[in-house]
């Protein structure tokens, strides 16, 4: 297959050799590579995020990891628009884009844009969310429905986060949440993209997230946690999600053993790879599954 032409996009579940195989490939067909992690693209946590190790970094150009301080958000929006330009340079060096990592969300604004929805003041959204408490979900639902009958089959009468955004939109634009979708803007066309997705066997994929788990220990994750400490990075910062932080500053503070601050990252990062695979049966039935136990020889059959 040509991929000259194309933007390669590959996704797979943490663990599963998603970096290794795209450092492999751009190097086969003279490419670069995008993260597309939203984790990856914090400076500050190198180890715990596992991003590339500089050895590797030198082996094939490297781009949008660690860009972001862990004191900022990184929405998908800012990742969409840093993503984009990078493409677009990337082929005027004529190489080949190749965008890796673990975000489902991140390649789904790639791939289908992303609503361009003007800012609501926070007073205003507020107001609404206010609303929903007073009236309880189901009457707010209905409410919702009155208002904008257009989502009944876009918005679930459970989905709390999404009636109250959709009920906030209409209200405040005048506009249903489905009008603002049509106006969303493709940059790329379809046929550009090829698609991978790395499937792993569950049992396979846990003890090659163990192993991780081991290594990181041992390349001083422990002195990682403690420096991002000292940053004082507020409560409601997405860098906080980062899996192993809570579990190593319970660590730190004598409340679990080694083994027990282990186990729990293991977990939680189970529980992660699950969350990925999920997005990717749902999202992702259209993307070529590749083994992952064949990857080196997919990479030595293309010409």
């Amino acid at each position: 297959m040509d991929l000259k032409s194309k933007i390669i996009l590959i996704a797979g579940p943490t663990a599963s050799g998603k970096s290794k195989f795209a450092i492999q490939l751009a190097k086969k067909i003279n490419g670069e590579i995008i993260n597309a992690d939203s984790m990856q693209v914090y400076k500050e946590l190198k180890i715990l995020t596992a991003r590339p190790k500089k050895i590797d970094e030198k082996k094939v150009k490297h781009h949008l990891y660690g860009i972001q301080s862990v004191k900022k958000d990184f929405s998908t929006g800012t990742w969409l628009r840093h993503a984009k330009k990078k493409i677009k340079e990337i082929r005027k060096r004529n190489k080949i884009p190749i965008l890796v990592g673990g975000t489902g969300l991140y390649f789904k604004s790639l791939i289908d844009g992303l609503v361009k929805i003007p800012n609501i003041p926070k007073k205003f959204r507020n107001k609404i969310r206010c609303l929903q408490n007073k009236f309880g979900q189901k009457n707010f639902y209905n409410k919702l429905l009155k208002l904008d009958p257009k989502i009944i089959n876009y918005v679930k009468s459970n989905d709390v986060q999404r009636s109250i955004r959709a009920y906030e939109i209409k209200k405040y634009t005048k506009l249903s949440i489905l009008d603002w979708f049509k106006k969303t803007k493709k940059v790329f066309h379809q046929d550009e993209f090829f698609k991978i997705y790395i499937d792993f066997p569950r049992q396979k994929l846990l003890t090659r997230i163990r192993k991780r788990i081991d290594r990181m220990f041992k390349e001083k994750i422990i002195n990682e946690v403690i420096s991002f400490n000292k940053l004082n990075v507020k409560n409601d910062k997405s860098a906080n999600k980062v899996i192993g932080i809570q579990e190593i500053n319970s660590y730190i503070k004598g409340i679990n053993t080694m083994e027990d601050t282990k186990e729990k990252i293991l977990i939680k990062t189970r529980q992660y790879a699950k969350r990925q695979m999920t997005w990717a049966r749902g999202q992702m039935q259209t993307w070529k599954k590749l083994d992952a136990e064949n990857l080196n020889a997919y990479v030595k059959n293309i010409s």
